[in-house]
């Protein structure tokens, strides 16, 4: 679970339900009664892989909630790339790892890890509307690779070696003391481009009291992570998370492309956008200023791990004054 759960007071049956709303980076949204823990959507037992490396144990089975934004299997089919070569490398990438889809354990082999590490919903969670009981959620569909290193002894540097970064502590997925370190990235061509089709990343709206998805609909632009600056709108990865506000409008900065947008929570439809310096990787905030206008706070200070562009701005949006 990467992100705090959402308090909201649901009406089921006629019956006001005190609720709280927990996603996971698998792709579940759990909707569970605040008071006892009994699930208000269904729950359920899959089986899932088994084969865990020396040492390790999966568990048989993991639960599965009515609401699930968990993307299907991939295939050689859904291998994708810009050139016919990163495709073709791609789907030999693909066969030579261990994959038998959700929870695939990690092995030395290699493994495809698919929602892969950034998740289907991340640290920036799901914002909910307590008067429509809808959530408007941001899955994210980018798979990983997972490597298991064995370790010879509890200080060498397994899977950095000498090209970690200057000045940085010896440790990242080293995993000093345990039996394996850990190479681990996401499931990309030579050129960097994802080797799945895209889209790979959404908004969406879900009916909390039904478990029903209303809408989803790709988001984000290619314009800041291509070498042409062309606004394809292919659905890009978030980080970041979306705030709501009472009128039903969602604000939204994690995209891979610069921008703030809002949405129509019933709908889906973009309403608005601007263009930020930088990623803006983080969630929004909003607050009624002195002159009793509503404002939006966007920091786009961009994200290592997604090499978006470095920032130190903070804007400000509001209505123009009447």
């Amino acid at each position: 679970m990467p992100a705090q759960p959402s308090l909201v007071d649901l009406t089921l049956n006629g019956v006001n339900v005190p609720a709280l709303v927990q996603a996971t980076k698998q792709g579940e949204i759990f909707v569970l009664n605040r008071q006892t823990g009994a699930p208000l959507l269904p729950v359920t037992d899959v089986p899932a892989p088994q084969g865990a490396a020396p040492g390790d144990f999966t568990a048989p089975n993991q639960p599965r909630s009515a609401l699930s934004f968990d993307p299907p299997p991939l295939a050689g089919r859904d291998m994708w790339g810009a050139t016919m070569f990163d495709q073709l490398y791609c789907r030999i990438a693909f066969q030579r790892l261990r994959y038998e889809g959700r929870y695939t354990p990690p092995s030395t082999q290699g493994s495809l890890v698919y929602p892969g590490n950034f998740g289907v919903f991340n640290w920036g969670g799901i914002a909910v509307d307590p008067k429509r009981q809808i959530a408007f959620t941001t899955p994210t569909y980018l798979a990983f690779v997972s490597q298991l290193v064995p370790r010879r002894d509890d200080t060498s540097l397994m899977v950095q070696g000498d090209e970690r970064p200057q000045g940085s502590l010896p440790s990242l997925n080293e995993n000093f003391g345990a039996p394996f370190a850990v190479k681990l990235s996401a499931f990309t061509s030579p050129l960097g481009i994802p080797c799945q089709q895209p889209p790979w990343g959404y908004v969406a709206g879900a009916d909390l009291t039904t478990g029903k998805v209303l809408w989803q609909h790709k988001n984000g632009t290619v314009r800041d992570q291509s070498p042409i600056p062309l606004p394809f709108k292919m659905g890009v990865p978030n980080l970041g998370g979306p705030i709501m506000t009472a009128g039903g409008v969602a604000f939204l900065s994690g995209t891979l492309d610069y921008y703030v947008r809002a949405y129509d929570v019933r709908n889906g439809q973009q309403l608005w956008q601007s263009r930020l310096p930088a990623g803006g990787q983080a969630t929004p905030m909003t607050y009624t200023g002195e002159d009793g206008r509503q404002y939006l706070l966007v920091v786009a200070g961009g994200h290592g791990s997604l090499g978006t562009k470095a920032g130190d701005d903070v804007l400000a949006y509001a209505l123009p004054k009447r």
